[in-house]
Formats: structure tokens, sequence, C-alpha cells
């Protein structure tokens, strides 16, 4: 648990929740990675991180995340989404 609080410490933007529960998980192959888009109960805002391999889908499951808020330009229009740093099953 330090170095999560060490971790947040060094970075303002980042944000810590634990508990949140996965409503929806997509996985989408692009190369080699793997790009991960859940939503999370509560949030209007895809919650987005990529991996090497799959993962088993997330939905319905209760996390823990690390994760800041960012942009991503889609058509010449900005969407607000929150990349993920690190996820865990609670």
């Amino acid at each position: 648990m330090k170095s999560i609080k060490r971790f947040l410490a060094e970075n303002d933007n980042l944000i810590h929740s634990t508990m949140q529960k996965i409503t929806s998980h997509v996985q989408r192959q692009k190369g080699e990675w793997i790009f991960n888009t859940v939503l999370v109960e509560g949030h209007d805002v895809p919650f987005k991180y990529k991996r090497l391999k799959t993962y088993k889908s997330l939905k319905g499951a209760c996390v823990d995340m690390i994760y800041y808020p960012d942009t991503e330009n889609i058509a010449g229009m900005n969407f607000e989404i929150m990349k993920v740093i690190k996820i865990n099953l609670s």
C-alpha cells in the first residue's frame, strides 16, 4: 500500500478509486496490443487501457483503479476519457 500512496503523491493528476463496479468491458486488437474500454457504474466517461494479452471479461466485477483524466480526438472532436494506469480486481 505504501507504494500506491507514494505513487499518488508524486503524480497530482492521478485518482485512486476502490470497489468500482464495471458495467461494460470491450477488448479490441490493434497490432500487437489489446485495447480495453470499461464503463464504470455511476460514471459517463469511458476508462481505457491497453494490454499485450486478452483478459477475462470484467463485466459485473468490482475493481480498484488508478487513473487520470485525459481527452481523445476522434474525427476532429475531443472526447473526455479516463486513462487507466493500474486496474486490479477488488
